[in-house]
């Protein structure tokens, strides 16, 4: 995606090239990234209030509080044992009205009680919460005693919904102890196999493969066995047993997929967004398991091949469909679909894929890329109701508004609050040596440096303002290198001091900043991140229909507003005082310019034509 400043503008005019800035593939900036990272523990890391800490605390407190018996409900019922407790409704509770793609009430039954698990075990390791690991032990208690394979029968995406149990029962092992998960997995296990297929099947395979199957339906052809196979290597490498590992290998989709993108030909055109950029996570499981080079290229050429059709927001998948390359149909989707981004389930599978990219590689762009999908569809989403109701679409459309999805408890309910447990361990990463800063948000990280106790903690309004301070406290004097990601954007004005004084050497964009230094209890570190306003294009084909961003954050102008902008009217927009809004002058008088965060009601829109 190429990127345009203020300063360039006014350097090279309004008719300078617009791609002079484009990105690097990842396989491309891997010689020169730092030593692999490592993720740390659950409860290393503490987010301190604000935007990040509010939505994981609605998420834990709002599952902590689901009643067992409602969540269990789907299991008893489709398996013919007693089952009490109120339907949830939406696409969680079996229904005479399931008739796909016309009504999706009833879709799949339980499908999301495996990801509700998961992010209570997460919640558990966070906080230490006793009531949490409490319900994660009665949850799975109660779901083992309903394992059947009669849930099964009839039932449309076997593969779908085992996925997420395999995550929820070895999170509950992991995280919260659970003395009966790993049983219960094999058990769980026993149950669906007569049900999945042979190996990973395309969604057009499946049509072909399930039509026959008693009780087929359109959404028969919607499983994805592809996405199998990181779940089932976690099993293994988390002591369930040989076996899953040998169904990761089994389900590991290469031919149509991970082959292809390892020789650098993007296959992603046509397909389902989410899952596929879900299924890049166990190629690398395979290459973090197996050793698999050829997996971890897959990976890497996919997660490029994204970025190339992403929008400014860092989301992607319109309709949640990939775009075919060098067409009109990402700048089609703004006037024909609000179903811009399936935002928790993409920012959930973006968050894993960048991690992963992030230990492996140590390129400090794909914690870019994290970042901005964070600030601009995330943090912007309204938060699950008690109800269910859940929001689902970012739209960046032409003529867009925020709204929550017509169904209850759909996918999305699953995987926002996994991703809200995961944003701890996405701020901070262990290197050989160290510590590695990849999100700026206040937030205390604790760790052992050799003999050392050391905690950081960051204090900082960002994105909202440019200053980051971390404080350092160590039981004694301890040297090791703290490295800051310097993000790709960052102007020349961006500076590092420690106590006070300036560092001898400039902070370099898209690097991290190493401070390698004997540290003392007290010592703070000062980040200021120049954030110019520039311009980035939605791709190359439409030079002219820009986004206007600050730093991380990509600006929408409050309709109504004027159908184009100069470029200089956009790069000379003005921030108002204390507010997280720009104002930008037009012939037809100022316009407010707000992030996505800002939002609540108002029409909006992202592109500008220029």
């Amino acid at each position: 995606m190429s990127l345009f400043t203020r300063r360039q503008l006014l350097q090279h005019g309004t008719a300078a090239s617009l791609s002079t800035l484009a990105r690097k593939p990842l396989a491309m900036l891997a010689a020169d990234t730092t030593a692999p990272l490592t993720q740390l523990d659950y409860a290393q890391v503490h987010l301190l209030p604000g935007p990040m800490r509010e939505q994981f605390d609605h998420n834990h407190a709002l599952f902590l509080a689901l009643d067992d018996d409602a969540l269990l409900k789907p299991f008893r019922q489709l398996t013919g044992l007693p089952a009490p407790g109120v339907d949830m409704g939406g696409w969680y509770s079996p229904s005479p009205l399931f008739d796909p793609p016309r009504n999706m009430t009833g879709y799949v039954p339980g499908h999301t009680f495996g990801q509700y698990v998961s992010s209570l075990a997460r919640a558990y390791a966070i906080t230490g919460d006793k009531p949490t690991q409490r319900k994660v032990h009665k949850l799975v208690s109660d779901y083992a005693a309903t394992i059947s394979p009669k849930f099964y029968e009839r039932y449309p995406l076997p593969c779908y919904t085992y996925d997420k149990i395999v995550c929820g029962l070895i999170d509950a092992h992991q995280f919260a102890q659970s003395p009966i998960a790993l049983d219960a997995l094999n058990r769980a296990t026993d149950a669906v196999l007569p049900f999945l297929p042979d190996t990973a099947l395309t969604r057009t395979e499946m049509r072909a493969t399930l039509s026959t199957r008693p009780g087929y339906n359109e959404a028969f052809n919607w499983d994805e066995s592809y996405t199998l196979p990181e779940n089932l290597y976690l099993a293994y490498t988390r002591g369930a047993g040989p076996r899953f590992r040998t169904l990761a290998q089994r389900f590991l989709q290469d031919k149509a997929y991970f082959t292809p993108l390892a020789e650098g030909i993007n296959v992603l055109p046509g397909e389902h967004a989410y899952s596929h950029v879900n299924a890049l996570s166990s190629a690398m499981q395979a290459y973090l398991v197996d050793g698999s080079r050829k997996h971890l290229e897959a990976a890497r050429n996919g997660f490029h091949f994204v970025q190339q059709q992403s929008y400014a927001t860092g989301g992607w998948g319109p309709n949640e469909t990939f775009q075919k390359p060098a067409t009109s149909a990402l700048a089609d989707s703004l006037n024909h679909t609000h179903s811009s981004f399936e935002t928790p389930c993409g920012a959930y599978g973006h968050f894993k894929i960048t991690r992963y990219l992030l230990r492996v590689t140590g390129d400090s762009t794909c914690g870019d890329s994290m970042e901005t999908v964070l600030y601009n569809t995330i943090l912007g989403a309204h938060p699950i109701q008690p109800d269910g109701t859940s929001f689902y679409y970012s739209d960046f459309g032409s003529h867009a508004t925020k709204t929550m999805y017509e169904q209850k408890w759909p996918c999305c309910s699953g995987t926002f609050p996994q991703l809200t447990a995961d944003y701890g361990i996405s701020c901070y990463f262990a290197t050989p040596r160290g510590l590695a800063v990849n999100l700026y948000t206040p937030s205390r990280v604790a760790w052992k440096q050799g003999a050392a106790n050391v905690s950081l903690t960051q204090s900082t309004t960002y994105p909202h303002s440019e200053d980051i301070a971390l404080h350092l406290a160590t039981d004694r004097n301890v040297r090791f290198p703290l490295q800051l990601r310097i993000p790709a954007w960052a102007g020349p004005a961006t500076r590092v001091a420690i106590n006070g004084k300036p560092t001898a050497a400039a902070p370099q964009p898209g690097t991290w900043f190493a401070l390698d230094r004997e540290w003392r209890s007290g010592d703070r570190v000062e980040l200021t991140l120049d954030m110019p306003l520039r311009l980035v294009p939605l791709d190359a084909q439409h030079p002219d229909l820009v986004a206007l961003v600050a730093g991380p954050l990509s600006l929408f102008t409050v309709l109504p507003a004027p159908e184009r902008f100069t470029q200089q009217q956009l790069l000379s927009a003005t921030r108002q005082p204390g507010l997280a809004a720009w104002t930008i002058a037009s012939s037809a008088g100022p316009v407010q310019a707000l992030p996505y965060t800002a939002i609540d009601t108002q029409s909006y829109r992202l592109y500008q034509q220029t």
